[in-house]
């Protein structure tokens, strides 16, 4: 089984790495997306995206600024 890998990428979406493509995904009413199978796929962070969670390039066109962040760990 492979580690998922998630990539905070800079003024850009999360980007999601599954080499087994089990990742589940649910909204906040916990109704599930179709992820399965899927080995990567990224998500919105500057809400422009017409495919919501899901990135389409979107903080390319407005020139999404994402503030700085800072990973704590545990």
């Amino acid at each position: 089984m492979g580690q998922v890998k998630i990539t905070v990428r800079k003024n850009g979406p999360l980007r999601v790495e599954d080499p087994d493509g089990l990742v589940e995904l649910f909204d906040a009413d916990g109704n599930k997306y179709d992820t399965v199978g899927k080995l990567a796929f990224s998500l919105c962070r500057c809400a422009a995206s017409a495919n919501r969670p899901f990135c389409d390039g979107s903080h390319n066109k407005i020139a999404f600024q994402a503030p700085d962040c800072v990973i704590k760990t545990v």
